[in-house]
């Protein structure tokens, strides 16, 4: 069997993707779930990748068959093991494929005013988690311009459902803590602490090198997509044009902020996913077929690595 046909049948067979769960729940268990009774992250790992399927088969972000981009998710995510453990981080996950889900939904729909009410609920959501993911926001109006779903009455809708979680936070916190607004108000301290280039030094190796296998993936994946986009239909297009723009200024933003790595390692590789996901499923020449190999390769060493290297697992 030649390796370019080996190639085509990781990435078209439905083999593939119960292999690539199986995978993942094992990594899970190694990775201490069972120990440290992660079952929320668990569950909250499985919903996101449930909600990657959703988002490549309601959007075809693949014009065949395959699960190449839900596998890759997976497999990443197994790589960037060490954010596992975040609760926070595990909600910020689903917050954000949900969003993205929802995003695409209104391509080309000016009045979708609901969807995107939800798109930006789910974000809301995610922000509360981790404050600082309201950086986002500004990028999901942007890509409102790309698929053309921009307009005053699906911007108040955004700012309606971004503003929604918080209005339900100050809502119980009025009712458990009376006039102390203190539980509210220090959901937006670490705002206040922002940074940059101070932590270099208190990087783990491990993290290093995830984001280069990260930073090539991407690109990877960005350069076949110019190369190839004209096979793909307009629509699609427009999809991964504001994934690349999301997944590069998540990446720029990883390296002039390293010391959030467990918010912008999230969507670098959900972002990442469809991107690479796109690449192995739609190229068969013997170059792309090495580096099918060597991506492979890669992602199983350097996940032993940070397995090994993980303080809470070993």
């Amino acid at each position: 069997m030649k390796g370019s046909q080996l190639q085509k049948i990781v990435a078209e067979s439905r083999l593939t993707f119960p292999v690539t769960v199986l995978y993942g729940l094992l990594l899970c268990l190694i990775g201490g779930v069972i120990q440290h009774q992660w079952w929320i992250q668990l569950a909250c790992y499985i919903l996101a990748t449930y909600l990657m399927i959703l988002l490549n088969n309601f959007h075809a972000l693949i014009r065949i068959y395959s699960r190449a981009i839900t596998s890759a998710f997976i497999i990443l995510s197994g790589v960037a093991c060490f954010i596992f453990p975040s609760l926070e981080g595990c909600i910020v996950t689903v917050g954000l494929v949900a969003s993205l889900l929802t995003l695409f939904t209104t391509y080309q729909n000016r009045e979708a005013a609901g969807w995107i009410y939800y798109t930006f609920l789910f974000l809301g959501v995610a922000s509360v988690a981790n404050i600082h993911f309201l950086v986002f926001i500004p990028i999901y109006w942007i890509m409102m311009i790309f698929i053309n779903s921009l307009s005053l009455r699906t911007f108040i809708a955004s700012l309606f459902g971004l503003l929604t979680p918080y209005w339900i936070w100050i809502a119980v916190v009025l009712f458990f803590y009376k006039d102390n607004l203190t539980p509210f108000t220090n959901l937006f301290q670490p705002l206040t602490e922002v940074t940059f280039f101070n932590a270099y030094g208190s990087i783990p190796l491990s993290h290093y090198l995830t984001y280069a296998f990260l930073v090539i993936l991407a690109f990877t994946g960005i350069i076949h997509f110019l190369r190839k986009s004209y096979n793909d239909k307009i629509r699609t297009r427009q999809f991964y044009y504001s994934i690349i723009f999301f997944d590069i200024v998540v990446l720029v933003l990883l390296a002039l902020f390293p010391q959030y790595y467990d918010l912008l390692f999230r969507p670098a590789i959900i972002l990442t996913s469809p991107l690479i996901g796109h690449f192995i499923a739609l190229t068969r020449t013997k170059i792309t077929n090495i580096a099918f190999y060597l991506i492979l390769i890669t992602a199983l060493l350097l996940t032993g690595f940070n397995l090994w290297t993980s303080s809470f697992i070993f």
